[in-house]
């Protein structure tokens, strides 16, 4: 059987009810992979007081939005000024962050954590947890409601809203082919673009990804 990894976005629980979602999925280790580990909407996320909460519950944090956060510091990770996620998980850095949850994995129940409720609209698992299902990885995805949804459910019900159909595709496209495609657009909807930023720093990273 192969190994199990969770997912889970904090959305805007209450503190009371994102350990309970925790704790009936058995997760002992908390792997938070936001590039920016704050809220303001939702302070109860912010790193400290996190780690802080969790503690006493015999849940590890772990930062590792340096290795998977969406928002590259890495100008070769932009394209035309978005991040590309197939660049950004060609890096070293993305490889590392995989390992370390390969790694913690066994010695502990490991959920990936991001802020979005709905997991498809999050990095987390168009992103961080492609990469992890293409290394043997079993991903089930928890719920706001605590139920679960396997990895390839999501990419199922994904590429239902998006309309995709394999005949429609390809005569001959495989359920991987429409996988990738969804994929694809999905990444086009949701990748960050530093739309924000100082002119300087857009420019910046559009003249380095060309």
């Amino acid at each position: 059987m192969p190994a199990t990894v969770f997912t889970i976005g904090h959305s805007n629980h209450p503190q009371e009810r994102f350990l309970a979602l925790l704790q009936q999925h058995a997760i002992s280790a908390l792997c938070d992979v936001r590039s920016n580990p704050y809220s303001r909407m939702n302070p109860q996320f912010n790193r400290k007081e996190l780690k802080g909460y969790l503690r006493p519950h015999n849940i590890k944090y772990v930062f590792l939005g340096k290795e998977l956060g969406a928002r590259s510091e890495d100008p070769s990770c932009y394209d035309r000024g978005k991040i590309s996620y197939e660049r950004l998980a060609q890096t070293n850095l993305f490889q590392q962050g995989l390992d370390r949850i390969q790694e913690g994995m066994r010695t502990h129940r490991v959920a990936i954590m991001c802020a979005e409720k709905e997991p498809l609209d999050c990095h987390r698992t168009v992103l961080v947890t492609r990469h992890l299902a293409a290394r043997g990885l079993d991903v089930h995805h928890i719920l706001a409601d605590g139920t679960i949804e396997t990895h390839s459910d999501a990419l199922r019900r994904l590429a239902n809203d998006l309309k995709l159909r394999a005949n429609e595709l390809h005569l001959f496209c495989s359920q991987e082919d429409l996988f990738t495609e969804a994929y694809r657009l999905q990444e086009q909807r949701i990748a960050y673009e530093p739309e924000e930023a100082d002119p300087d720093t857009i420019a910046a990273l559009k003249s380095a990804a060309n």
